[in-house]
């Protein structure tokens, strides 16, 4: 490869993807990224889209970059550490593997320079959410760096427990599919009240998109804004107290628990 290789990819799938299409916006050279994946369809995908450079296993070029991008499954990471840590010890290591410990990932790699990060799929169109927590060794400026490279895909959130990423994984990281879960709800609604599925859909995105933007907005709190539009005996009334006896503002919370306690678990897993 003639062209230095600044960041790596181990792991060509969607969140490498929204990544490498953030550092494309920002600037970056395509010829300076390399993605690293098995499937040749991936690879296809990304060199023809994307203009960077692909290859299927090991590449001397590794040892250029200054940044190492962990984008593979969590239960496929020990035999990718094996296969690539001899080849990426000068590097920061950034993880978007779910569950996966520093202190493990540290263990495998030979080196203890790892940010780990929680994204979610609205990274894709630049509208994510990441939270990030970084290892006593990593350098000020080596998160500076990630900073940078992650607010292409939208915000972003510190946290100085890695433990607390477990939370972030459940409420973030879970978190769009909650909410094409009601939107699912939504839709079916309105086909059963007589409108068509075209409708319910543009209902149903317009209003969670501009609740979503109201209360980002607002110096209120989604509670306060929430009993703004919900005059005693209306309609709002209704579907809220209907919602309030089936339970369940108490089976989200008890949903999003178990995110958490499944991403402990991931963790205990995959880190063996």
């Amino acid at each position: 490869m003639s062209t230095p290789i600044d960041i790596a990819f181990i792991g060509g799938g969607n969140m490498a993807t929204a990544i490498i299409g953030g550092l494309l916006r920002q600037g970056r050279s395509p010829a300076s990224i390399l993605v690293i994946d098995p499937v040749i369809e991936q690879r296809q995908r990304l060199t023809e889209t994307l203009g960077v450079q692909t290859a299927e296993g090991p590449e001397a070029a590794l040892r250029e970059a200054q940044t190492v991008v962990w984008a593979v499954k969590p239960q496929q990471f020990k035999e990718a550490a094996q296969t690539y840590a001899s080849l990426t010890d000068q590097a920061l290591h950034y993880s978007v593997m779910a569950g996966l410990r520093t202190d493990d990932m540290a263990r495998l790699l030979g080196t203890p320079r790892i940010v780990r990060a929680m994204p979610n799929t609205p990274a894709l169109v630049g509208q994510g959410m990441t939270g990030l927590y970084a290892r006593e060794e990593v350098s000020a400026d080596e998160r500076s760096a990630v900073e940078s490279m992650v607010e292409t895909t939208g915000q972003f959130l510190w946290v100085n427990q890695e433990a607390d990423l477990d939370a972030v994984t459940a409420l973030s990281g879970s978190g769009p599919a909650y909410v094409f879960y009601f939107i699912e709800g939504m839709m079916q609604a309105a086909q059963d009240m007589g409108l068509s599925a075209e409708q319910g859909r543009q209902l149903a995105l317009a209003t969670f998109g501009g609740a979503t933007t109201l209360a980002a907005q607002s110096t209120d709190s989604p509670a306060v804004l929430r009993e703004r539009v919900t005059s005693k005996g209306g309609t709002t009334y209704a579907a809220l107290t209907t919602m309030e006896s089936a339970g369940v503002k108490a089976a989200f919370i008890s949903a999003m628990r178990a995110a958490q306690q499944r991403a402990q678990e991931l963790g205990d897993e995959f880190g063996r």
